[in-house]
């Protein structure tokens, strides 16, 4: 499953599952382009460390909720790549509050930035995947987009939304060789799941049938896959990463 010389986009991969992605793919040989929005000081840190090791990782600074930084972000890639193999959409935020409670900005802000991105940077890779006649693009959705969480209706419906995008633009897609697939991981050990409490943390872990949390390297390696040719005839997927917790029919 060789990934040498593939160029491939990571929104959101200065941290959590992010950063385990684009760790996997420059350690597969990819040339990857993450992006950072506030945490300019950590990028520069994986990418110096991941060049020292001999990876091809160029971090670029991206406000997703901008389109226009969007389709700047691709023209670069594409300006000094030649190409755009792979577009992973990860970035995400959480503003997790009980519906009475959860204000319009909580519900506008979540769903610019988790699902209007989705749309933005797809868009964006359009045009140099359909001049190739290949590409792939993986959506990073959650469990929560398929079972609902109480607490976290603006996260759920724009993961849901994620589903359902990805579905749709797979049949838009499938007749020029591009693949989209959509990755719904559960209870992974991230910064963001770090803000639980214990309480909550050992009841998804209950929830569980392997009874442990998953890691960001987890869900990079099932990117691995879908990116590589052993899933050249997989496409319209939600795949659960999640320990059993979500049993898809």
């Amino acid at each position: 499953m060789s990934l040498a010389g593939k160029v491939v986009i990571v929104t959101g991969g200065s941290r959590g599952i992010g950063e385990a992605i684009v760790r996997h793919l420059a350690g597969e040989g990819a040339h990857v382009h993450a992006t950072y929005n506030a945490s300019s000081e950590r990028a520069e840190k994986i990418q110096a460390e991941l060049q020292g090791q001999g990876g091809h990782v160029q971090f670029h600074r991206l406000d997703v909720r901008d389109s226009s930084m969007c389709v700047q972000l691709v023209e670069t890639v594409v300006g000094s790549s030649g190409k755009v193999d792979g577009l992973i959409n990860n970035a995400g935020i959480t503003r997790d509050a009980l519906l009475l409670r959860m204000s319009e900005q909580d519900w506008d802000e979540v769903l610019t930035t988790n699902l209007r991105s989705v749309f933005a940077m797809t868009k964006a890779v359009l045009r140099p995947m359909l001049t190739q006649r290949s590409g792939r693009i993986i959506n990073i959705s959650s469990v929560v987009g398929i079972t609902g969480n109480a607490g976290q209706a603006n996260y759920a419906a724009a993961k849901a939304g994620v589903i359902a995008f990805t579905k749709s633009i797979a049949r838009e897609l499938a007749s020029r060789n591009i693949l989209v697939n959509c990755i719904a991981p559960g209870y992974i050990e991230t910064d963001m799941t770090g803000k639980l409490s214990p309480q909550q943390q050992q009841a998804l872990l209950g929830s569980i049938p392997l009874g442990r949390a998953g890691v960001g390297a987890d869900i990079a390696a099932v990117v691995a896959f879908l990116l590589s040719d052993a899933a050249s005839y997989i496409t319209g997927q939600t795949i659960a990463v999640d320990g059993g917790m979500v049993m898809l029919p």
